[in-house]
């Protein structure tokens, strides 16, 4: 959904996986693109892509933000619920669905998998088991959809980010974000020193989250979203009073902010 979304629909897609799987398939240059959710609405940031864009050289070159409305799917083979012995989807959605699971599977076994379009499979072949997963996915694998939009938040809604290769590094667009990793000396006020030239210049952060630096043990690594891009005069000054307080900084990519309207 995000893909297409994104790309209008265009292009050939390729599966992968796992969200390791992405980043490597982009890397080895199989793909062009790669598309990787980052942040949930309800349930926060997606680990295993933050841990992935530690290690990676990949950029990011764009996002989308997706409503996400989560489907009670099952095999049209399946006549009564009382049939169903599990309900698969991926952990995040499991999580997003959890009170009307409560309320009307308190008993059946939950099951996380790598992916919904996965779960949605694994309901296609069994009849005993039950996905949850996007409307898209049901259609895609023949399955019936029970319930609709059992998800717990109703403005619940996903960010994706679009991976490639640095050399397509977007341009301006006047409306941009830039993601950094910073990784700071491990001193009193790290934190301080690092959002205070934010505020001198004026510029807008949208998220800071850390993440274990994987370098050494109880070090951090700081992930920033602001509002700009690289190539703005404010931004390079902003770097230039950043380089004076950290240990590191990462540019994962400065790009268009993502528009409903686009």
């Amino acid at each position: 959904m995000a893909a297409n979304l994104y790309f209008a629909e265009q292009g050939d897609y390729l599966p992968c996986p796992t969200i390791d799987d992405v980043f490597a398939n982009v890397e080895q240059k199989i793909s062009e693109y790669g598309v990787v959710p980052v942040e949930n609405s309800t349930e926060g940031a997606v680990n295993n892509t933050q841990d992935c864009l530690i290690d990676s050289q990949l950029a990011i070159v764009g996002e989308v933000i997706v409503p996400i409305v989560h489907d009670f799917l099952v095999n049209k083979a399946l006549k009564n619920t009382a049939q169903i012995e599990r309900i698969v989807s991926h952990k995040q959605s499991l999580a997003q669905c959890r009170n009307w699971l409560m309320s009307n599977f308190p008993h059946t076994q939950l099951q996380d998998v790598s992916s919904n379009g996965q779960a949605a499979q694994l309901a296609s072949e069994d009849a005993s088991t039950a996905a949850i997963a996007g409307a898209l996915a049901g259609k895609m694998y023949g399955l019936k959809s029970l319930h609709s939009a059992i998800q717990d938040k109703s403005n619940n809604s996903t960010r994706f980010l679009v991976l490639a290769e640095n050399e397509k590094a977007t341009t301006p667009s006047g409306a941009d974000k830039t993601s950094l990793l910073i990784y700071t000396h491990n001193r009193p006020g790290a934190l301080f020193r690092i959002l205070q030239p934010f505020e001198e210049l004026g510029v807008s952060l949208s998220k800071i989250e850390t993440r274990p630096s994987k370098i050494e043990a109880w070090e951090y690594v700081f992930f920033i979203d602001f509002d700009g891009h690289v190539e703005d005069k404010l931004v390079i000054e902003l770097f230039a009073r950043l380089e004076q307080c950290t240990a590191e900084i990462k540019v994962l990519g400065s790009y268009a902010k993502f528009s409903s309207e686009n």
